[in-house]
């Protein structure tokens, strides 16, 4: 009876303890998602040329590959598409379907990794389009940023769809995905493409002229995936009005803006709270000269406050302009007004409006609008420090007078001390 009734208390026991701690892991922050990656290799006829350091094209990006998989750092998530692998025909139509993913996105088997890269043989067409699209789909959605590294030598030869499109399309569906690109041949019209890729996603295009550089640039984007894979943007929609625009509140956000456009967010700022605001437009296709940023926030009145300044980002395919406001930089009439009223504890509603002056070039898509990324923060605003008050009217012009007479007669004992003294000497 005894044993019974113990053996009764521990299981109470159990089940209370277990009924505690299932809210407070229900609680804690979810598990960071990995970095997932995947790499894009083109396998089409053309990279059996030899003209890297002796060797084909192909050679040298499988040893890259082989380079990469061996260094990989463990928490990365990686998987390889490729194109033109496998369709030895002439027929366009069947050849512009072949991509195909040979490494699944995940954990890495290195030895299976490098045996399926190992027997790859170039064989027909270039559907570059295809095989981003298939390659946004391999990684999926999420919160964190996703990769993908295309490396090919040739221009897509399987139009539409037009890799560059998908690379807007992609970019316009918000799922946080950056696409770098790898030219293997010293051609215009492929470094124009694969920029083009690049410019839409916010990646980068690099030139690789040796089988050093590839494999040193992959290491790179790989490695940088684990580095900026950190929780993405959020996507909002600005308006046309202030007074119907979304409110936000610090943080990064991400949006699209058409041509010409003037679009309207607001952001709550309490007395005493300083408004920092920047935002960065890329220039994700072909557009006419003389174009620009602007930032700038308005009182709900449409009374303007500041407008910001360009700021370079170092970077020539992006343009950046960013502001800094603050509650208590209101005019002195103002200020006076309010010293025997109660504290205001309501935020001041101020609107950003983000203002572009692009123009595309005859025959440029128009839609989406070019990505834009609009970073907030309201912190402590930073008091400027007080001046020595010299007075004003006729008391400043009394010092002033004062002080030349003093200068006056300093200059002139020195003088009569430096001549008397010549003299004698």
């Amino acid at each position: 009876m005894i044993n019974f009734r113990r053996s009764t208390a521990v299981l109470l026991g159990l089940l209370a303890t277990t009924a505690l701690a299932g809210p407070a892991q229900a609680d804690e922050e979810p598990t960071p998602e990995p970095p997932r990656v995947e790499l894009v290799l083109d396998v089409s006829g053309s990279m059996r040329a030899a003209d890297i350091d002796g060797r084909t094209r192909i050679a040298v990006a499988q040893q890259a590959f082989n380079e990469v998989v061996d260094a990989l750092p463990e928490e990365t998530q990686l998987g390889i598409r490729v194109l033109g692998a496998t369709y030895r025909g002439k027929d366009k139509k069947v050849g512009c379907q072949d991509t195909q993913q040979i490494v699944p996105v995940g954990p890495v088997d290195r030895t299976a990794a490098k045996a399926a890269v190992a027997t790859l043989r170039p064989t027909g067409f270039t559907p570059v389009g295809l095989a981003l699209r298939s390659a946004a789909q391999d990684l999926g959605t999420g919160a964190t940023t996703r990769r993908i590294v295309l490396i090919t030598d040739g221009e897509d030869t399987c139009a539409p769809p037009d890799p560059c499109e998908v690379a807007r399309e992609l970019a316009a569906q918000g799922t946080s995905l950056v696409v770098d690109t790898l030219g293997l041949a010293p051609d215009e019209k492929v470094r124009r493409q694969l920029l083009c890729i690049a410019s839409a996603t916010g990646g980068t295009y690099t030139a690789a002229q040796s089988a050093e550089e590839l494999t040193d640039r992959i290491k790179q984007l790989v490695e940088r995936a684990g580095d900026t894979h950190t929780r993405a943007p959020t996507v909002v929609a600005g308006t046309n009005a202030c007074d119907s625009a979304p409110l936000l509140a610090p943080g990064v956000y991400a949006d699209r803006e058409a041509f010409s456009e003037h679009r309207y967010y607001r952001v709550p700022v309490r007395p005493g709270q300083e408004l920092r605001a920047s935002v960065s437009m890329a220039l994700d296709r072909a557009v006419n000269r003389d174009y620009g940023v602007l930032l700038r926030a308005t009182a709900a009145d449409g009374r303007e406050l500041v407008r910001g300044a360009d700021a370079g980002s170092g970077r020539t395919d992006v343009l950046s302009a960013g502001l800094r406001w603050s509650a208590t930089a209101d005019d002195e009439d103002a200020a006076e007004t309010e010293e025997s009223a109660a504290p205001v504890v309501e935020p001041t509603t101020v609107c950003l409006v983000v203002s572009n002056s692009f123009a595309p070039r005859p025959g440029t898509a128009a839609t989406p609008g070019m990505p834009v990324e609009l970073t907030i923060d309201v912190v402590a605003a930073a008091p400027a420090p007080d001046g020595p008050d010299l007075g004003r009217g006729w008391v400043l012009l009394a010092l002033l007078t004062v002080a030349g007479l003093i200068t006056g007669l300093l200059a002139g004992l020195l003088t009569r001390w430096w001549v008397a003294t010549w003299r004698e000497n």
